[in-house]
């Protein structure tokens, strides 16, 4: 099994987390690459977020030889073993551990920013990380969340070396593990996104589960409330139909830019749209252009006159609801997009291309600060050679993913999924830093 990225394998982990029906659940991330999953798992249970940071001790002149390690709380974990073999002496253990408990601290501090440390006593505690490659850090972290006095412990991971997830298995209360590949080398072999995950990051989704409070457990794969309705879009003085759906305390705005020929009612862009709501995003699909402009074939192809629109359209939105707003572009609208995003003050926060035409927008890529994904059909050759073309031009955070065996409109079995999850994990991954300075809807409650 491979994961679009780790917001998709949290989803997907979640779900077979659900299964345990746990009581009143902590889910704590290893920090850094397992607090993404661990969001998403503590989100869709709807149970407190937290981390739990371990450090290795290693031997002074061999520091990958591990003779203990320490956590949070005083918890101290000694090999006594490999102390005697090294011939460590009390005041090489103590200068080792002095060091790693303030890296410790450090990261603590800059991790929670002023919160307190999750209460453990009692609860029933979920250590997540993003994968297992040997285990090590995994079961000092279960044994950590016992010294600070979880009454039980669960490991859950997308994705484990065979050996690694045996010997867990031994170690938890219970293990859950999605994938256990025999040919397993490396973690990120697994996922097809797998940036590093910086302590900003850690931050920005703690700060957030603490901002958003204790929510009751939703069942996973529910999807949360969606108040939907058809709106007037005001673009610049013309009247254009839309559909605006607004999930229950939104984490951000998706505005659709449709292509050539297409419109709100684009049967593919809904579906993704819907893959969107389901996971906590608000999306406006609106047409670009009314229905005598979209008859005239030189107006379709004018990517000036669909970037105002849409940033028009990106100006009425954001009077309405005020959140930090990204675009979804196919065809031709992602020309749109990414000449949208190109102006000065556009303060897009992500773009995401389905089998778009970046280079009808060549001259304003350069401009584009916005992080931008394009994805393409792996059997979509011309409109792939021309995205990686137009890449070469951007000179912001941006890659292109192709899916594999996938034609222009992605009608494959489940072509479309995989649109739906890298963007999801897209648009998640560039929102998350922003979300603890984000505005929010007072009106609205995720239950």
């Amino acid at each position: 099994m491979v994961f679009s990225d780790r917001t998709a394998a949290g989803r997907l982990l979640a779900a077979d987390v659900a299964r345990l029906a746990l009581a009143r659940p902590v889910v704590l991330g290893l920090p850094r690459g397992g607090v993404p999953v661990a969001a998403e798992v503590a989100r869709i249970l709807g149970a407190p977020l937290d981390v739990i940071v371990v450090r290795k001790l290693g031997v002074p002149f061999q520091p990958e030889v591990a003779f203990g390690a320490i956590g949070e709380g005083g918890v101290r974990l000694v090999d006594e073993a490999t102390v005697g073999a090294a011939r460590l002496g009390e005041r090489d253990c103590a200068r080792v551990e002095e060091a790693e408990r303030a890296e410790l601290q450090r990261r603590l501090a800059r991790y929670r920013r002023g919160r307190e440390r999750t209460p453990l006593a009692g609860r029933v505690v979920v250590v997540v990380d993003d994968g297992i490659a040997t285990g090590s850090t995994a079961s000092v972290a279960c044994e950590v969340a016992r010294r600070q006095g979880a009454a039980q412990v669960v490991l859950a991971v997308p994705v484990a070396a065979p050996q690694a997830w045996e010997k867990l298995r031994h170690e938890a209360d219970a293990v859950v593990c999605l994938s256990a590949p025999a040919r397993f080398s490396a973690v990120g072999q697994w996922y097809q996104d797998f940036p590093q995950v910086g302590d900003e990051e850690v931050a920005a989704l703690l700060a957030a589960a603490a901002r958003a409070g204790p929510h009751p457990a939703q069942p996973a794969g529910a999807a949360s409330p969606v108040e939907m309705g058809e709106v007037v879009v005001d673009a610049g003085g013309t009247a254009l139909p839309g559909l605006l759906a607004v999930p229950g305390d939104p984490a951000g705005v998706v505005v659709f830019a449709h292509g050539s020929g297409s419109s709100r009612l684009s049967p593919r862009n809904r579906r993704v749209a819907e893959a969107l709501n389901d996971a906590g995003l608000a999306t406006l699909l609106f047409d670009l252009l009314t229905p005598t402009e979209a008859q005239d074939r030189t107006k379709v192809f004018d990517v000036p006159l669909l970037a105002l629109r849409l940033t028009q359209a990106t100006r009425w939105l954001r009077s309405r609801l005020p959140l930090h707003v990204c675009y979804f572009g196919a065809s031709t609208g992602a020309a749109a997009a990414l000449a949208a995003a190109a102006e000065p003050r556009s303060e897009i926060a992500a773009i995401v291309s389905r089998g778009g035409r970046p280079d009808l927008a060549l001259t304003r890529l350069e401009a584009v600060r916005a992080p931008t994904l394009l994805i393409v059909g792996g059997a979509d050759l011309q409109v792939l050679d021309l995205n990686r073309q137009a890449a070469a031009h951007l000179r912001c955070e941006h890659q292109v993913a192709v899916v594999a065996g996938a034609t222009h409109l992605f009608e494959e079995p489940g072509a479309l999924d995989a649109v739906a999850d890298a963007a999801l994990g897209w648009f998640t991954r560039h929102l998350a830093p922003l979300t603890a300075t984000a505005p929010r809807s007072t009106d609205r409650h995720r239950t």
